[in-house]
């Protein structure tokens, strides 16, 4: 017998149906010689300080460096300390009796680094010495899995992505737990939360919000004319900015007794726009951000969901590419598109026999290929996965077309001693950006259509009239937006050397990027307004403490990323890899111990309900230490988050300031005060004095 472990029961059972194995059993299929089970994700892990006898934070315990690292079942968190997931133990013991029963094993885990330990911390765990074979595929369409079976790889020619694999795993668990513990211990109040990836992470999205807020916007005026010509109406713009409003009046009198400006040169050139490549991850989450409002973590669920269902390829991808033995699949995709309702028409643009081949290049696929749609077309799906089935799908035959060129033309004015400036853009060939019909990016403006101009032309001033303007403040980080900087963190490097070597490099993966973003958002470090992401108190409290810290640095964070690409190549050793992560939480942990915090930002306020405790004030509630008495007040009251000077205003005056943008269970917005009654429990007052139960208390 021989056992496939996938990685969930839906990748199974797709499995076991190719490979007849139909008698369902508990936790597992069987028949014709398979046995086919699953994990449920991270059925093992690495264990916590307590599996090394460690309880609490300890500051003489620090810093915590395990050798060996102890694997545990995957644990639950319940009301004193953590459990082992009766689940989990259930399935492993399932898992352990196939193993013990079969001949080798066929690991069918995702096809990436962490599938990849999915599975190696399971065989290690049971102390399985049964040889393994490992089913690589892109896709879980009957095709594809049939042609991974025929090519089956040895499981020792993934080592290297095992070795990476675990690093990133150790990695995490020295600066998370040794940071976490150092700076909680100093701070001497709740606990602050750091990581690996997470804390350079916030260290972007502080300090965007801090420039942005600290941006002194000033204003300018410049002045705008009308002209027309040939029927054609068109625009052009003073070069000058003025700061001085007087001066813009006065230059516009002046302008509009001339009435003629003078054309003085007229700039032609042709620019051609290659098409975009495929959709990697987190250009997918970029775009579904942008164009849907969807968070990165939402976008990759929807894409999880949409491969298992088969109707795209595996999502966790970094590559925008194909290799060279895919180009001939190429054409049956787009012909299935063909009966999709909403790629007609962009289809009936492409040119058959002469598809750009831009995205054929076998030494950029990584693990995986690009995003792309299977030959099964879909046919009912929800609104959002219709939305973003749809932008892979149209990716790919932007991917496929033809170059845009344009002519792009620059323009200068002359009235009186003014200069002005006039573009104009004119499409030659449409080609990529016939696909969806937009010829300009969404961030840019549309460029107007100029008749034809020569220097000399003298133009008639239709309209003219003073503009005000601002300067522009860096913009707030939108999910999109921290994806890009996430993605990019090379470029940003000052070090002309180390941002060389950094350049194509990260923080964090496309597979990660998400789970990182949704962690700050859980341990109420940042929260969204509107579309911007930005930090919470406690989040910039963090920023505060640790932002000159080596642990917020984000050159240092992507050439870790460097370092664990270079294990999965086989390059770099992984043991010199967790020598240098040892040295490193050795350093971090003291540099964090020796943190002061400065205490006297939080109010001494006396419980309302005993007036004998002092509260104590946490991120997340407001209680009196007192078990007897009990009062308690959490801080996130329908979706807002409750700051300092409110908490202070409901305990001594018995009322909040009003309290705007708060959510209704049925998701209705409405402002109210918080009041403490004389029961000491919490309700709120309208405006106009209507006032409901809240369970604020």
């Amino acid at each position: 017998m021989k056992t496939i472990i996938a990685e969930k029961p839906s990748v199974a059972r797709e499995i076991a149906g190719l490979v007849g194995a139909s008698d369902k059993k508990e936790g597992y299929l069987t028949g014709n010689g398979y046995f086919v089970t699953w994990a449920f994700g991270h059925l093992i892990g690495l264990g916590m300080p307590e599996d090394y006898g460690i309880s609490g934070f300890d500051k003489a315990a620090l810093p915590i460096l395990p050798n060996p690292f102890l694997l545990t079942v995957r644990k639950v968190k319940k009301e004193k300390g953590y459990t082992a997931d009766t689940g989990a133990l259930k399935q492993l013991k399932v898992i352990e009796q196939l193993f013990k029963q079969s001949s080798s094993i066929i690991v069918a885990t995702d096809a990436g680094r962490e599938g990849e330990l999915i599975f190696r911390y399971i065989y290690e765990y049971l102390k399985c010495n049964k040889p393994f074979e490992r089913l690589w595929i892109s896709s879980l369409t009957e095709k594809a899995i049939k042609q991974g079976f025929d090519n089956l790889k040895d499981g020792a020619a993934f080592d290297g992505l095992h070795q990476a694999a675990q690093s990133r795993s150790r990695a995490d668990w020295l600066v998370g737990i040794n940071a976490t513990q150092a700076l909680s211990i100093a701070a001497g109040n709740g606990i602050y939360s750091l990581g690996r990836v997470q804390t350079p992470t916030l260290a972007l999205i502080c300090k965007r919000y801090l420039e942005n807020k600290n941006f002194s916007v000033k204003k300018y005026w410049q002045i705008q004319l009308s002209h027309d010509k040939e029927l054609i109406d068109f625009k052009s713009l003073s070069k000058t900015k003025w700061e001085d409003q007087k001066l813009a009046d006065d230059a516009l009198k002046a302008i509009q007794r001339s009435e003629t400006a003078t054309i003085t040169s007229v700039e032609t050139k042709s620019v051609t726009e290659q098409p975009p490549l495929l959709l990697d991850l987190t250009g997918l989450q970029k775009e579904a951000n942008k164009k849907l409002n969807l968070s990165a973590e939402e976008t990759l669920n929807i894409a999880q969901s949409l491969y298992e269902k088969k109707f795209i390829t595996y999502p966790r991808t970094g590559s925008k590419y194909i290799p060279e033995d895919m180009w001939a699949e190429i054409p049956n995709l787009v012909r299935a598109l063909q009966d999709r309702e909403t790629c007609k028409q962009a289809i009936s643009k492409m040119k058959w026999g002469r598809f750009n081949k831009r995205i054929v290049n076998d030494l950029r696929v990584t693990d995986h290929h690009g995003l792309l749609v299977t030959d099964k077309i879909p046919s009912a799906l929800n609104a959002k996965e219709n939305a973003v089935y749809d932008m892979i799908a149209f990716r790919l035959l932007e991917a496929l077309s033809q170059a845009c060129i344009k002519e792009i033309t620059d323009v200068g004015l002359q009235v009186l001693h003014y200069d002005f400036t006039a573009k104009g853009c004119k499409i030659i060939e449409a080609g990529w950006r016939s696909i969806k019909g937009s010829f300009s990016d969404d961030d840019t403006e549309p460029v107007q259509d100029l008749p034809e101009l020569k220097k000399g032309d003298e133009l008639k001033i239709k309209e003219a009239s003073v503009l005000e303007k601002k300067t522009k403040p860096p913009v707030l980080y939108t999910e999109a937006g921290l994806l890009s900087a996430m993605e990019s963190v090379g470029k940003e490097i000052a070090n002309e050397e180390e941002r060389k070597a950094l350049q194509n490099i990260g923080i964090g993966t496309p597979a990660t990027r998400a789970a990182i973003i949704e962690t700050l958002f859980t341990r109420n470090y940042i929260q969204r307004e509107k579309k911007s992401l930005i930090p919470t108190e406690k989040g910039l409290q963090v920023y505060e403490l640790v932002k000159d810290r080596k642990i917020a640095d984000v050159a240092m964070t992507a050439e870790w990323e460097l370092a664990l690409q270079k294990i999965e190549n086989n390059e770099v050793d992984a043991g010199t890899f967790q020598k240098e992560m040892e040295t490193y939480a050795f350093s971090i942990t003291n540099e964090l111990l020796q943190t002061s915090i400065a205490q006297n930002n939080l109010p001494k306020l006396v419980c309302p309900k005993c007036t004998s405790q002092q509260l104590i004030i946490r991120d997340k509630i407001v209680k009196c230490p007192d078990e007897a008495c009990n009062w308690v007040q959490f801080r996130n009251v329908c979706g807002v988050q409750i700051g300092i000077a409110d908490i202070e205003s409901l305990v001594n005056k018995k009322k909040t300031s009003l309290i705007k943008g708060m959510k209704s269970k049925a998701g209705k917005k409405f402002d109210a005060y918080i009041v403490l009654k004389e029961d000491c429990t919490t309700s709120f007052e309208f405006a106009k004095n209507k006032s409901y139960k809240s369970n604020g208390k």
